[in-house]
C-alpha cells in the first residue's frame, strides 16, 4: 500500500515537473518569437527611412508595368481586354438591384429591397463574390474570364416588363464570348446566358470550368450566431444535401445547384442543364470579425465540340423563403432547415403541421407574436387527447401522496419492498406512473421542430413583439458587462427568464404528487433541469422562449383546473377501498413484474444479512 503512495506521488511530481516544463519552454519559444519579430520591424523600418518617396513611386509603377505585361502575354488574343477600366451597369426590378462590373461581365453585388439588416442598412449578397471560367486566349496560354474586361452594351427592356443587358468579349482572331444577363419582374433571380463563338478553341475537350469564389458577411443581430446557421447546400443526383462541419466536398453525380446559405439569405448558382462534377472547399472565420464564412467552388459542364455553344445558368440571391424557393428549381426549398441529419423526423412535422397552420394564422393576424401563440394552443389541442390521461393520473398521484408518505416511512431504507407496495397501491388506484412522462416525450419533437422551424422561418425576421424588437432573435432586457460562459453570453432575456420560471413551477407541482424524497439528489433533480434551460434558451430566438412560456402556462392551467374542478379526490379513495375489497386478477406481465420484484428483494435480504455477519 505504502510503495503505491509513493508510485502516485511520484508520478504526481513527474507530472508537475512536465508541465512545469512545457510552460516553461513555451514561454521562451514566445519570449524569442517576439524578440525576432520586433528585430525584423525594426532592421525594416530602419531600411525604409533609407529610401527616398521617390523611389517609393518608381517602384510602384515598376509593379504595375511588371504586372500589365503579364496580364497581357496571359490574355494572349484577347490582349486588349487584358487591362481596362471598371464600368458598373446596374438593372433592376420590384425586388432587387443588381450591379454588374465589366471586369469578367459578372455580378458585383445584388441589393434586396424588402430586406435590411439589423443596423438598418440594405441586405447586400454576392458582392464579395467572383465567378468566372477558364478560357484558352492563345496556344499554350489561359486566363480566367474574371479577370478579362468586357464591353457593356445598353440595357434593354422588353415587353413583359424584363430587363436584360449583354456583355461583349472578342478576340483579335474572331472567337468572342457574351455574357447576358436577364432580370424579370417579381423575381430573385438573375438568367446568365454564356454565348461562346469559336467554343472548339477557347474551350479545351470541349470542358468548361466554372470556379466560384465567394464570402458572407454578417446581416443579423450576431455574427457568431449567423455563423452558426450557415452552411453550403447543393442538389447531387437530383438529390439534396450540404455540408456545414465538414470543409471539403467532391461531387460524384452530376449536380443541378450549389447554394451558399446564410441564416436567412443564400446565394445560388443553377445549371439549367446541370454540372457533370466539381468540388467544393468551405470553411467558416473563427475570428470576431463580421466575416461568416468562404467558399471556392469548382464545377464543370461538358460542352458539345462545336464552333460555337450557349451555355444557361442562373444567379439565384435573395430570402431563403420555403415557397420562393420551391419555385426556384427542384429541391432548393430544402435550403430552409425544417430539419436534418438526427433531426430529420421533424421535417415532416414542420412541412406538414406547423408551417401550414403558422401561415393560416398569419393570414388574418398580423402580429406575429399572436400568431406563435395560437400556433401554441393549436399545439396543445391537437396534443390534449394524449395529455389529458396523464395529467389525469398525476392529479391521482396527488390523491395517493399522503398514503405513499406512508408506506415510505413503513419500508424505509427497504427500496424494493417500497416498489412493491408502492405499485400494488398504483395498481388499486388505477394510476399509470408512466403516465407524467407522456407530455414530456411529446415535448421533445415538437420543440425540436419549432427550434428548426423558428430558426429558419424568414417571416419572424425583424417581427417586433411585446418588448422583443425582433422574434427570429433573442431579446434583451439588460446587458451584461462580461460574457457569461456555457452559451449564456452577454445579455439577460426576458423570455428566456419566463420560460424557465414557468418550467421551475411546474417541477414544484411535479414534487407535490410524490412521495418525499430522502435522496438529496433525487430530491432536487426536478430543478435541475429549469436551470439548465437559462443556459439553452438565452441565445435561442425568442420566438421559441415565448411558445415555451405559452406552453408551460397552458400545463400549469390544465394541472389546475383538473385537480380542482374535475378529479373527484373522495370518489378515487371510495374506489380504491372498493377494489381493495375485490379479489384482484392480474396480467401475466403484472405476475412477472412482482415476480422479479420478490426475486430481487430476496435476493438484497441475502446480501444485507450477509454484510451483518462479516
Amino acid at each position: 500500500m505504502k510503495s503505491d503512495k509513493n508510485s502516485i506521488i511520484g508520478l504526481v511530481l513527474l507530472a508537475v515537473l512536465f508541465f512545469s516544463y512545457f510552460w516553461y519552454t513555451n514561454q521562451q519559444q514566445t519570449a524569442l518569437v517576439a524578440f525576432k519579430k520586433h528585430q525584423e520591424d525594426s532592421i525594416a523600418a530602419a531600411q525604409a527611412k533609407l529610401v527616398k518617396p521617390q523611389d517609393l513611386v518608381a517602384a510602384r509603377i515598376d509593379s504595375l508595368q511588371r504586372d500589365s505585361i503579364a496580364k497581357i502575354a496571359t490574355a494572349g488574343d484577347f490582349a486588349q481586354a487584358a487591362i481596362g477600366k471598371d464600368t458598373v451597369v446596374t438593372l433592376e426590378n420590384d425586388l432587387i438591384r443588381v450591379a454588374f462590373t465589366n471586369k469578367g461581365a459578372q455580378v458585383k453585388s445584388v441589393t434586396l429591397k424588402k430586406y435590411a439588416t439589423s443596423d438598418s442598412a440594405d441586405v447586400v449578397l454576392a458582392q464579395d463574390n467572383q465567378m468566372g471560367y477558364t478560357v484558352n486566349t492563345a496556344d499554350n496560354k489561359t486566363a480566367l474570364t474574371s479577370e478579362l474586361y468586357f464591353t457593356p452594351e445598353a440595357p434593354v427592356t422588353a415587353s413583359d416588363g424584363s430587363v436584360s443587358v449583354k456583355f461583349i468579349l472578342a478576340s483579335a482572331v474572331g472567337q468572342s464570348i457574351a455574357h447576358i444577363y436577364t432580370i424579370h419582374p417579381g423575381a430573385y433571380a438573375v438568367d446568365w446566358h454564356i454565348e461562346l463563338v469559336g467554343a472548339n478553341k477557347l474551350l479545351t475537350g470541349g470542358m468548361l470550368n466554372f470556379k466560384w469564389l465567394a464570402q458572407t458577411s454578417q446581416l443579423e443581430r450576431t455574427a457568431a450566431y449567423e455563423r452558426q446557421m450557415s452552411n453550403i447546400c447543393f442538389s447531387e443526383g437530383n438529390e439534396f444535401d450540404y455540408i456545414s462541419s465538414n470543409t471539403d466536398k467532391t461531387f460524384e453525380k452530376p449536380v443541378q445547384w450549389v447554394s451558399v446559405v446564410q441564416q436567412f439569405f443564400n446565394t445560388t448558382i443553377i445549371a439549367k442543364d446541370g454540372f457533370s462534377a466539381g468540388a467544393v472547399h468551405w470553411s467558416r472565420f473563427t475570428d470576431s470579425s463580421n466575416k461568416l464564412a468562404k467558399s471556392e467552388t469548382n464545377l464543370q459542364i461538358k460542352l458539345p465540340q462545336s464552333a460555337t455553344n450557349t451555355v444557361a445558368l442562373q444567379l439565384f440571391a435573395g430570402p431563403s423563403d420555403f415557397e420562393i424557393l420551391k419555385k426556384q428549381a427542384p429541391e432548393m426549398d430544402r435550403i430552409v432547415n425544417l430539419g436534418r441529419d438526427m433531426y430529420s423526423f421533424v421535417r415532416p412535422i414542420n412541412k406538414y403541421i406547423i408551417m401550414p397552420v403558422f401561415d393560416f394564422f398569419a393570414g388574418f393576424v398580423s402580429n406575429y407574436g399572436w400568431v406563435v401563440l395560437l400556433l401554441t394552443l393549436f399545439i396543445r389541442l391537437v396534443t390534449s387527447p394524449l395529455t389529458y390521461s396523464s395529467y389525469l393520473s398525476g392529479a391521482k398521484m396527488k390523491v395517493l401522496k399522503p398514503e405513499l408518505d406512508t408506506i415510505k416511512k413503513k419500508f424505509g431504507d427497504d427500496q424494493q419492498g417500497f416498489a412493491m407496495e408502492q405499485m400494488k397501491l398504483f395498481r388499486e388506484a388505477g394510476v399509470n406512473p408512466l403516465g407524467g412522462c407522456i407530455p414530456a416525450l411529446l415535448q421533445i419533437p415538437i420543440f425540436f421542430a419549432l427550434y428548426s422551424f423558428f430558426n429558419s422561418n424568414i417571416a419572424l425576421r425583424g417581427q417586433a413583439f411585446l418588448w422583443s424588437k425582433d422574434l427570429s432573435s433573442y431579446d434583451v432586457i439588460a446587458t451584461l458587462p462580461f460574457n457569461v460562459p456555457l452559451g449564456f453570453g452577454d445579455h439577460i432575456s426576458l423570455f428566456t427568464i419566463t420560460a424557465v420560471l414557468t418550467s421551475f413551477l411546474i417541477s414544484i407541482y411535479n414534487m407535490s404528487m410524490t412521495p418525499t424524497q430522502d435522496n438529496p439528489a433525487l430530491k432536487y433533480m426536478p430543478y435541475i433541469f429549469p436551470f439548465m434551460l437559462l443556459f439553452i434558451f438565452n441565445r435561442l430566438p425568442s420566438a421559441l422562449t415565448w411558445y415555451y412560456t405559452v406552453s408551460n402556462l397552458v400545463t400549469l392551467g390544465l394541472q389546475f383546473v383538473i385537480q380542482n374542478y374535475i378529479i373527484n379526490h373522495d370518489k378515487i379513495l371510495a374506489q380504491m377501498d372498493e377494489k381493495r375489497k375485490t379479489p384482484k386478477s392480474k396480467s401475466k406481465w403484472q405476475t412477472r413484474f412482482e415476480q422479479m420484484q420478490e426475486s430481487q428483494k430476496k435476493l438484497q435480504d441475502l446480501k444485507d444479512k450477509t454484510a451483518k455477519k462479516k
